[in-house]
C-alpha cells in the first residue's frame, strides 16, 4: 500500500478518462465508473462514484504497480480549495479513519466546482 503519511501530497496533472491506465478498469465492480482521472511521471489515480483508486508503479522497469483504493465510506471530511492568481494549483483534501489527511494537488485547468459537486454526491449519499 502507498505509504500516505510519508507522500501524502499528490502533485497530479488531469487526463483524459481514456488515457487512465488499463488496469483500473478491471478493478471497476458493476455500477462503479469512473469520473476523474490524474497522473505524475509514472503514478496515476481515478477517482469513481464509489472510492479513489491510486496506482503506484514501482522499479526502474515499472512492471510492478501497487493499486490502492480508498473508499468513500471511510471518508471522515473533505475539503477544495480553487486556485488562485499567482497559486494556479488547486488542492483536494480527504480525512480517512484510520488513515489520517490524503492531500491531492491538482496542476493546471481543472474545473473544480464540478468535481466537488459530484464528490460530495458520491459522498454524501
Amino acid at each position: 500500500m502507498i505509504d500516505f503519511q510519508e507522500s501524502s501530497v499528490f502533485k497530479l496533472k488531469p487526463i483524459e478518462i481514456a488515457d487512465a491506465r488499463e488496469d483500473f478498469h478491471k478493478f471497476i465492480i458493476e455500477g462503479e465508473s469512473i469520473f476523474a482521472a490524474f497522473k505524475t511521471i509514472r503514478d496515476q489515480v481515478v477517482f469513481t462514484n464509489k472510492r479513489i483508486i491510486a496506482a503506484n508503479v514501482q522499479g526502474l522497469t515499472g512492471s510492478k504497480v501497487d493499486y490502492t483504493s480508498l473508499p468513500y465510506s471511510k471518508i471522515q471530511a473533505f475539503s477544495v480549495e480553487s486556485s488562485g492568481t499567482l497559486d494556479m494549483d488547486c488542492e483536494i483534501e480527504v480525512y480517512l479513519s484510520g488513515l489520517g489527511r490524503v492531500r491531492f494537488e491538482i496542476r493546471g485547468s481543472f474545473d473544480l466546482i464540478s468535481f466537488n459537486k459530484y464528490i460530495s454526491e458520491c459522498i454524501l449519499s
